[in-house]
C-alpha cells in the first residue's frame, strides 16, 4: 500500500529530482499534491517550476498549490546564485501549460491532514517551512494529525551553506522552523552532514543520461548546471545532492542512519541565525524531537534515485 504523502517545495534543481524520485515510485508512495513556497526562487518561479516537473515526467494529473510568496515574518531571502535564474536552469524545458488549482497550499495542507484518517499522510518537506509553519498557527490540531515530517534541512557538523552556521531551507524561515520543530509532530531532519555524502559523482550524472529519456537527460542537464557552483566551492567531483534524500528515506529508510536529537533553531543572533542547534551527543537534558540522519549509503540512494526516475 503507497504511503499517502505531501509535497512542499522550491525547486530548484534538487527539488526536482526529489519530486521525480517520487512521480517515479507510485507502488511505495501515493502524491496527494504538491505545494509551491517561495524560497530558492520566488513563488512565480517556483510554481512554475514544479507544474515543468511534473509535465516533464508525465503527470499532468498531479494537484499543484501555490502557498505563501515570503517568510512568516522576514523578507525573502534567494539563491538564483545557485540555481540561476529561473530556479531550474540547465535543460531547455517548454513553459508549462498545466493550471494551479485555486485554492491556498495552506488550505490545502489543512484540510488533507482533516480528511485523510489520522496518522496516514506524510509530510516531505524540500524548502523553506513556511507553508507548514503557517498552516500550524492557522489549525494547530493538524500536528496530532501527520503520520511524520520529513524534512531536508539544518547541519550541524557541516555548518551552514548560506551563512557560516545556517542551513538555506532554514535561515530562510527560522521561525517557521521553530514553530514546526516545537510542534510535537514526529520529525525526520536531513541536515546537510548527510547531504554532503551524497555526492552527483560524474559517473552517475552519466549513467542517469545514458538512460536516454526525455526526462533522466533533463535532470541530467539540471544537475550538470546544479554541480558547478559545488564543484567549485567544495572542490569534489559533484555537488551534494540534497532534497531526494527526503523522499529515498521515506521508500527505503534502511539506506540511511542517525539519532533521536533535540533540534532547537536560532531566531535572534545576527551571527548565527537560522542555525540548527542539534544535541547530537545529548549533552542537555532537552527532549528528542527529530530523528536527525547523519549516515547513508550514497551507492545505494543513487542506484534508486536512477531506477526511478528511469520508469518515468
Amino acid at each position: 500500500m503507497p504511503q499517502k504523502i505531501i509535497i512542499d517545495t522550491d525547486p530548484g534543481q534538487d527539488d526536482a529530482a526529489a519530486i521525480m524520485l517520487a512521480l517515479g515510485s507510485p507502488q511505495d508512495v501515493e502524491v496527494l499534491g504538491i505545494c509551491a513556497v517561495a524560497g530558492n526562487v520566488p513563488l512565480r518561479l517556483t510554481s512554475r517550476n514544479v507544474r515543468m516537473v511534473c509535465e516533464l515526467s508525465g503527470r499532468p494529473d498531479i494537484k499543484v498549490y501555490e502557498g505563501a510568496s515570503a517568510p512568516m515574518e522576514r523578507p525573502l531571502v534567494t539563491a538564483e546564485h545557485v540555481h540561476g535564474k529561473t530556479g531550474l536552469d540547465g535543460p531547455d524545458l517548454p513553459e508549462p501549460v498545466m493550471t494551479v488549482e485555486s485554492q491556498h497550499a495552506v488550505d490545502f495542507i489543512i484540510e488533507t491532514l482533516m480528511r485523510e484518517p489520522s496518522g496516514t499522510v506524510t509530510l516531505c518537506t524540500l524548502g523553506p517551512l513556511t507553508n507548514i509553519g503557517l498552516a500550524l498557527r492557522k489549525a494547530p490540531e493538524i500536528a496530532a494529525r501527520v503520520k511524520r515530517l520529513v524534512m531536508m534541512g539544518g547541519g550541524f557538523f557541516e555548518g551552514g551553506n548560506i551563512t557560516p552556521a545556517a542551513e538555506f531551507n532554514i535561515y530562510v524561515d527560522p521561525e517557521a522552523a521553530r514553530d514546526v520543530l516545537a510542534s510535537g509532530i514526529a520529525i525526520t531532519m536531513i541536515p546537510l552532514d548527510l547531504t554532503h555524502k551524497l555526492l552527483t559523482l560524474s559517473e552517475r550524472v552519466e549513467r542517469l543520461r545514458a538512460l536516454g529519456t526525455r526526462p533522466a537527460i533533463a535532470l541530467a542537464e539540471m544537475l550538470d548546471f546544479f554541480e558547478r557552483f559545488d564543484i567549485e566551492k567544495y572542490g569534489s567531483d559533484g555537488g551534494p545532492l540534497h532534497d531526494p534524500a527526503v523522499i529515498a528515506w521515506v521508500i527505503r529508510p534502511d539506506l540511511f542512519s542517525g539519532r533521536e536529537c533535540n533540534v532547537e533553531i536560532e531566531t535572534t543572533s545576527p551571527l548565527t541565525l537560522g542555525m540548527t542547534v542539534i544535541d547530537w551527543w545529548r549533552v542537555t537534558d532537552r527532549k528528542p524531537n527529530a530523528l536527525v540522519l547523519r549516515d547513508g549509503d550514497d551507492a545505494g540512494f543513487f542506484d534508486l534515485l536512477i531506477e526511478r526516475v528511469g520508469r518515468l
